[in-house]
This record gives structure tokens, sequence and C-alpha cells, in this order.
């Protein structure tokens, strides 16, 4: 998690394969089963307080599609005419649009060894799966697509869209159970589910971001996808107590260290700054909405806060 050990590379595996351990048609741990049902009853009632509403104000149609057409009224652009109609009747008629309101939700979800790290009440995987699953309910509720993929080093799990409830809880399944074996390159996790993922989409990239800015894919993906980065941020990721010799774990490769806790302290704010920085950099000057969540503070109203202020931008 802190990158001060060096990480692995391991071969791409097939993203179909059952989690290790368990039997594909293996019962499901208790503890598990209540964790995915308390997530689904809670984002379930956040869904109606305050996401559900608006949900379609928030999101871009991705297209247009043809509805009718009408006679031609002056300030009508002339491209819009349709001169089949236009040579029939004998008089200038235009194409009228509605925007596509079939819209594809994506979820792409880092489930790399740093997200199972948590300062506080919740650890970032949990709180990542409580938001890929409010993201999915809301979606669900306005009869839109929900897909997602898992993605660490390498892409570990591609969901096709469905718009299933039964969808939606295997997501927040994996999300929670699936082993911590990757480290964290979202470059190339990205890059395999772009080369997938054929279907425009609204894309949600949910992740800590620790580590280089993944610039390419997220170029990518923005060219091609309404893309919204969602950070999950805990505060030790940003700090680690300045005190005397401490041993650091590695989250990702399980590998410790033992060093001069004040010195190492300074270093890591400083890297931690130079490396937000840049990623803040590149998500403005792609023009991507960024959403920060925190695990050390309720998210509600900071989704909330979210969407009314992006729903105002789409006025424009």
């Amino acid at each position: 998690m802190l990158g001060f050990l060096s990480r692995r590379r391991r071969e791409p595996r097939r993203t179909d394969a059952p989690v290790a351990g368990r039997p594909r048609n293996a019962a499901l741990p208790a503890d598990l089963m209540r964790k995915v049902r308390r997530i689904e009853i809670a984002t379930n009632r956040l869904v109606d307080q305050g996401v559900a509403g608006d949900y379609h104000s928030v999101f871009k149609g991705l297209g247009m599609e043809f509805a009718e057409v009408r006679p031609y009224q002056p300030g009508d652009d002339v491209r819009t005419i349709d001169w089949n109609v236009t040579a029939r009747m004998g008089m200038p008629f235009v194409k009228k649009y509605v925007e596509e309101r079939d819209l594809t939700i994506f979820l792409v979800v880092d489930v790399s060894g740093s997200l199972s790290f948590g300062s506080r009440a919740i650890l970032k995987r949990e709180l990542a799966a409580e938001i890929a699953a409010l993201l999915s309910f809301a979606a669900l509720r306005n009869q839109d697509r929900v897909g997602a993929a898992l993605v660490s080093d390498r892409l570990e799990l591609f969901l096709e869209p469905r718009r299933r409830r039964t969808h939606v809880l295997r997501l927040v399944r994996e999300i929670l159970d699936r082993p911590s074996a990757g480290g964290t390159d979202l470059e190339r996790g990205l890059q395999a589910v772009l080369a997938t993922l054929k279907r425009r989409s609204i894309l949600f990239v949910i992740s800590d971001f620790l580590g280089s800015p993944c610039t390419r894919a997220l170029k990518a993906a923005a060219s091609r996808h309404d893309l919204i980065v969602v950070e999950i941020v805990d505060p030790r990721d940003q700090e680690i107590p300045a005190v005397g010799p401490v041993v650091l774990r590695d989250a990702e490769t399980g590998r410790t260290a033992l060093v001069n806790g004040r010195r190492f302290a300074k270093r890591h704010a400083e890297q931690r700054r130079r490396e937000r920085a840049e990623f803040l950099k590149l998500t403005r000057k792609l023009g991507v909405d960024r959403l920060e969540l925190r695990t050390d503070r309720p998210y509600l109203n900071t989704l909330v806060t979210f969407f009314e202020q992006r729903k105002k931008r789409l006025r424009r």
C-alpha cells in the first residue's frame, strides 16, 4: 500500500475462475452473506433518500435517436432537414431527435491489496462495495443496465451489463470476497477493461488511485465514455504517524520493513502530495468528474452534492 517495496508482476489468468479455495457451487460464508445483505438494505434506503429521484438528470444520454419530422421553422439547423420528406411534401421538413435514455452504467472497481486497508471503521474495499451497490441499485431503479469489472494489475472479473438485482448482489459479493492477490497497476487493468467493453457507457472507475495516475488508460476511457473517477481515501493514505522505529507492512505483497517513523512519514507525505497533485491535474486536463469519498466520513451528502453539481453543469 505504501509503495516502499517492489511489487510483483504475474501473468494474466482467466477472469471467470472461481474464488480461490472455494468451489464454484459452494455455499457462501454466513458472515459474507450478512454483510452483502446489510449493504443491499443500506444502499436501497440511500437510493430512496436522495439518489434515485434526479438520477436521469445527472447523466447525459449517450446519443440521439430519431423521433419524428415536423415542418421547418425559421432558426432550425439546416443540417436537420429531411430531404426525402421535403421533396415528397414540396415544403421543408426537419428531423426531430430525442436524447437516448437507455443508459449503461459500468463500474470498474479496484480490488488490489491497497483497498483491503482502512484505519477507521470501514475498509476501503468495503466502502467501494457500498458505492458500487448504491450506483447499481439507482440504475436498476431507473431501468438501466449495470455491468462491472474488477481489476488489480490485470482484469480479474468482467460482468456483462444486465438489469438484475442478483447481478448487483453478485458484484457486491465479488468485491468483498475476491482475494487481494494483485498489486496496483490500474493502467494495465483498465486498458484490459476498455478492450472488452464495446458499448459506450457511463463509466465509473472506483479506486484509491495510489501510485501512478494511469494517464493513458484514463485518457482512452474519457475519449470513449462518460468517465467519472471515484477516489476512495483513507487518512493514513496521506500521512502516517511520525513516531520512532515502526514496522510497516505492504498490503499488496505482504512484506514488512522496519523504518524510521519520523523520516519515513515526511518522505511518504511528500510522495503522496506529488502523486495526488499529478492525479488531480490529469482529471482537470481530461475534463472528467472526480468524486472523493473517505473512510472517515459519511458519504451520502457528498454523493448527493456531487450529483447536484453535475446536474447543473449538464443543463448549461
